[in-house]
């Protein structure tokens, strides 16, 4: 079976945890692969956008939840509300009772118990979402506004309007940067995807939390490889992981040295390529840029 040209092939770069180099490795393909679409779904910390340098075409509003409110010409001060709220989101200021919509968890309990009808549930319009161009193609980001929960459901929603602007400009392929650890945003943004791009470093963190979020990766049964970063600053860590991709029969598509021009191109907000292609490190990410593409060829030809 052949796959569908019309449908854009995405593919998610996940971790596990932060601080591996997973947004500079989503960078970097960007780079070798654009004219691509860019998604990023770290949405509780998302920092594309400053490398990207995208320019905001488009900026929405996001419903993330429900945050309580207090009228405070009905309430009639019995404190009920104040007693059974877990979150402490009710304070009591001289006989008045408030919401701290930082700690309110939207859970409705003060207004099921209040006898005077004085509290409503408001959805919360805090978060937003960007449509934006950069210089690697369409970019859609997102920031989740500091107590906001539902952030999985704000990484679905950047993801939908990244298969939206794929269509519309005829761009073949998503890269998704993906949130770190196993929790809903991840599955948000692995859910439906045609690969899994796992990268890692070589630390006991890194290979924890690189076998938690395998085992996720797992029950979806998507094809997934693996980069090891800063392969040669812990040679002996580096084995163990290459042991347990064996074990896990992993393709490492392969291991990136350390090199101290990756962060001097996050300084001048470029990629490693645009700043030094002929870096170690560079080198490296354009042999796994072709040995990517050729997974990406065979996937596509099979369906």
């Amino acid at each position: 079976m052949i796959m569908n040209q019309n449908k854009p092939f995405q593919i998610v770069v996940l971790s596990g945890k932060g601080g591996t180099g997973k947004s500079t490795m989503s960078l970097a393909l960007a780079d070798l692969m654009k004219p691509v679409v860019l998604a990023d779904c770290d949405v509780d910390a998302a920092d594309l956008f400053i490398i990207a340098q995208p320019v905001t075409l488009a900026e929405e509003a996001f419903a993330g939840g429900t945050k309580a409110e207090i009228d405070q010409n009905q309430c009639i001060a019995c404190g009920k509300c104040f007693d059974l709220c877990r979150f402490d989101a009710i304070t009591n200021t001289e006989g008045l009772y408030f919401i701290n919509e930082h700690r309110c968890e939207g859970c409705g309990l003060c207004k099921l118990a209040c006898p005077a009808d004085a509290i409503t549930m408001k959805e919360s319009l805090a978060n937003r979402w960007f449509s934006s161009d950069s210089r690697f193609g369409p970019m859609l980001h997102a920031r989740l506004a500091p107590g906001e929960d539902n952030s999985g459901k704000l990484v679905t929603q950047v993801r939908e309007e990244a298969r939206k602007k794929s269509r519309e400009k005829g761009i073949q392929n998503i890269i998704i940067d993906g949130p770190p650890g196993i929790g809903c945003p991840v599955i948000a943004a692995l859910t439906g995807v045609d690969m899994v791009l796992l990268v890692t470093e070589p630390s006991m963190s890194g290979l924890s939390d690189l076998t938690r979020v395998y085992d996720l990766i797992l029950k979806f049964g998507m094809p997934a490889f693996l980069i090891i970063n800063r392969a040669d600053v812990n040679k002996e860590m580096t084995e163990k992981i290459r042991l347990w991709a064996n074990e896990m029969s992993i393709n490492i598509l392969g291991e990136i040295p350390f090199d101290k021009t990756v962060v001097d191109s996050m300084i001048e907000k470029k990629t490693l390529l645009e700043f030094e292609p002929n870096a170690p490190a560079a080198q490296k990410i354009i042999e796994i840029h072709h040995l990517l593409q050729e997974q990406i060829n065979k996937l596509k030809s099979n369906g």
